[in-house]
């Protein structure tokens, strides 16, 4: 176990904690949780590929744990009345074909592994953008258009998914 796998599995561990604070504690709370995320989340990829730690392990459980974060604040948003039920299934829907996807594809003899393209980090940076706007309530409209354009990009990374799963598995 190294350091980076560490970091995703402590990401893992986040995931309860940001729903109990988020529900039982404070925003605020919440919010640092979120943020540690994040940076974990940066940093153990850094790690990884800078020291040459990437792991098979890793390779699986780093989306994994985005996704898990991901899809956990959006419904504490949706719950919440942060944000309408039609975003939760939009942003629910492109990350549930994308773990589908992406284990059909590695589970095949040729172990392929879709890596991030521009319109999901994009996708992932305006989420959280938008989750500090939207738990501090800074001001409505920024958040409709950020929201608005975090499912936009979102749409995008679907389809760009999409493309690149049809081609390597048609």
């Amino acid at each position: 176990m190294n350091i980076p796998n560490i970091l995703t599995i402590i990401r893992i561990i986040l995931v309860p904690v940001f729903i109990f604070a988020f529900f039982f504690i404070s925003k605020w709370v919440a919010l640092c949780v979120f943020i540690l995320a994040g940076i974990s989340d940066l940093l153990d990829g850094y790690i990884a590929r800078k020291y040459n730690l990437v792991t098979e392990l890793g390779t699986l459980l780093d989306p994994f744990a985005d996704k898990l974060m991901l899809i956990s604040v959006l419904i504490s948003f949706t719950i919440a009345d942060y944000i309408p039920v039609f975003m939760l299934v939009i942003m629910v829907i492109k990350e549930l074909f994308m773990i589908c996807a992406a284990a059909k594809l590695y589970f095949k003899k040729e172990k392929i592994v879709i890596p991030a393209n521009k319109f999901g980090k994009t996708s992932t940076v305006l989420f959280y953008i938008a989750s500090f706007i939207i738990i501090f309530n800074i001001n409505a409209i920024l958040n409709d258009v950020l929201m608005a354009l975090v499912i936009i990009s979102t749409i995008l990374a679907f389809f760009s998914y999409y493309k690149i799963v049809k081609d390597k598995i048609l």
